[in-house]
């Protein structure tokens, strides 16, 4: 399979927020539109944007609303109980006709061509998934849905989408039918299946654990392993070359010495940071890549990832 190219974008928009409005328990679906009216940038299915609700304040949040629309984006986000700060501004403080910013669109869940496709979703982890199954079904494609949840009030989408597709999507709240099957569920599927899930770890790290390969989108980073070495970072853009110490990371020692870099999240799960590698072997410690994207060898997330030698030179 070959995963289409990325819709990467760096630019900063600003942009209003047209219409705020209540999902699901806990969830709110915001659409944001240009304030004179201005077509929005092009993104693909599994692509998110993030979200500048204010200084310090950036959230990444997929989009889940119509590709082919340019004149509106729409993002679903989830009220979190230990909430940073993000969530909880989203549902208190943003209203109809708030004026905010965001960067992107920028894409690492990217649909790819398959003849068959299995979507797993896990409460809000449905949002990326919505516009992937607009897009198979219109292919014509073979694909199934299963999507759990704690309740069916809470699962956002669910009865849109079991009036759409009632022979293709299975809503599994788990307080009426436990915790999904994932054995029963996977051990039929052909290995020419794409399997796409997006939810809570827990349901990532066991799909993980039972299909090589499956797709994933994490809303949290993986637990990083591994020992922190010393190493340095040839900039070659720069002309520089940079000490890299345990316990810092190569996007704090460029900061440090004045180089720009674009991060957000600084937890290897935004993907902004993206820097192509140019010589040198790394120590891939992000959430997004595959494992055949990190075997390439030529691109890191500088605000986790690490060297697996003396040396670094990367393209900054």
């Amino acid at each position: 399979m070959t995963a289409p190219a990325r819709v990467d974008s760096d630019l900063e928009l600003d942009v209003v927020l047209l219409r705020k409005e209540t999902l699901a328990e806990g969830v709110v679906r915001l659409t944001l539109g240009r304030p004179g009216g201005e077509p929005l940038p092009e993104w693909r299915p599994g692509a998110h944007v993030d979200l500048l609700l204010g200084p310090g304040l950036e959230r990444q949040y997929s989009l889940c609303g119509d590709p082919g629309d340019r004149s509106a984006l729409q993002v679903a986000v989830l009220r979190e109980p230990e909430s940073r700060g993000g969530s909880r501004f989203v549902h208190e403080e943003l209203a109809d006709g708030t004026r905010l910013a965001i960067r992107g669109p920028r894409n690492h869940f990217a649909l790819v061509d398959a003849p068959r496709y299995l979507f797993i979703a896990g409460g809000i982890g449905i949002t990326p998934i919505l516009p992937m199954l607009a897009e198979v079904d219109a292919r014509g494609a073979d694909w199934r849905l299963v999507y759990g949840g704690r309740t069916r009030a809470s699962m956002a989408f669910a009865e849109e989408l079991s009036s759409r597709f009632p022979d293709r999507v299975s809503v599994r709240p788990q307080d009426e039918t436990g915790l999904l099957d994932l054995d029963g569920l996977l051990s039929g599927e052909a290995g020419d299946t794409a399997v796409y899930c997006c939810g809570p770890e827990p349901l990532l790290l066991a799909v993980e654990a039972r299909r090589p390969g499956v797709r994933v989108e994490r809303f949290a980073p993986k637990e990083i392993t591994g020992v922190d070495l010393a190493f340095e970072v040839e900039l070659a853009q720069s002309g520089m070359t940079l000490a890299v110490p345990p316990g810092k990371s190569i996007l704090e020692v460029v900061e440090d010495a004045g180089i720009p870099a674009l991060s957000s999240c600084q937890e290897g799960t935004c993907g902004t940071c993206e820097t192509p590698v140019l010589e040198g072997l790394v120590d891939h410690r992000d959430s997004i890549l595959t494992d055949e994207e990190q075997a390439e060898n030529d691109t890191m997330m500088i605000c986790v990832s690490r060297a697996r030698g003396a040396k670094l030179v990367l393209d900054l």
